[in-house]
């Protein structure tokens, strides 16, 4: 039975770009390649993220989160409950697919640092043990003794996969500082390659047709580009607020064949269905 395409479930996700400053005057942000077997975004050029899972919401995850509430989340995602759980799955996300925990310890304040090759084995292990499911955030940061630092992820664009996409994602971009000692590394699994990169660059190369993008990523690549460094970002995305969802549509041709991609305030926007 073919799918009818307003009755395709919208799928919470989050998404989280990591940035990193270089010399004075630049910085970069990390991507990750996924796999050309992929379901979904087969060889696309993304950020670390995925969807936000039951797991994501538990209860106790709250007492765990820096700065932040359940409640003022919600309050920023404009949702009933529930919102800190896209700052949770921004993290596990993260984990997951670049290696890189946004996390610090309870006793000293510290962010969690791989520079110690125990350290880094034992929370190698661990990145693999949350993505199998054997092991959730929660239990690793009560093991851990550790906090999550969701007061340093910042909610910048949200992104709505368009009408008549077999799947479609209801998506929080996020942004933050890559923490000193830790490098991230895409999985081998779901993502097969992985560069740091200027906005600016990156965005030239997806023009020249080298890095393969969404239009959420271009979106976002496009609110980096134009500060010079992590601090500008950060606080130009302290001033966003709540922001405008995005809602593209499928650009089709008059066989009904999708040709493209239409943005609000695109010629043809309000008229395409």
């Amino acid at each position: 039975m073919p799918v009818v395409p307003t009755e395709v479930v919208l799928r919470p996700a989050a998404t989280v770009m990591l940035i990193r400053d270089l010399v004075a005057g630049s910085f970069d942000v990390f991507m990750l390649q996924r796999t050309h077997s992929a379901v979904f975004a087969k060889g696309m050029y993304v950020f670390p993220g995925g969807r936000v899972d039951d797991v994501d919401n538990a209860q106790e995850l709250e007492d765990l989160c820096d700065g932040m509430t359940d409640a003022e989340a919600s309050a920023l995602l404009q949702l009933p409950s529930g919102g800190l759980s896209y700052w949770v799955a921004a993290i596990r996300e993260c984990f997951e697919e670049a290696g890189v925990l946004l996390a610090r310890h309870i006793e000293s304040g510290d962010v969690v640092r791989f520079d110690d090759a125990d350290v880094a084995a034992r929370y190698a292990i661990a990145r693999q043990q949350i993505y199998d499911g054997t092991l959730t955030l929660l239990e690793l940061c009560r093991r851990e003794n550790m906090r999550l630092i969701t007061d340093s992820i910042h909610y910048v664009s949200h992104w709505i996969t368009p009408v008549g996409e077999t799947r479609r994602f209801d998506t929080r971009f996020f942004v933050a500082c890559a923490p000193l000692a830790q490098e991230p590394l895409h999985d081998d699994g779901e993502t097969i390659a992985s560069l740091w990169v200027e906005p600016n660059e990156a965005l030239a190369r997806n023009k020249r047709n080298e890095l393969a993008m969404f239009p959420p990523t271009i979106g976002n690549l496009e609110f980096l580009a134009p500060h010079r460094s992590t601090s500008e970002v950060i606080m130009a995305a302290t001033k966003i607020g709540v922001p405008t969802a995005i809602l593209p549509k499928l650009r089709t041709n008059s066989d009904g064949k999708v040709i493209g991609i239409l943005l609000p305030g695109q010629p043809g926007y309000e008229a395409a269905n």
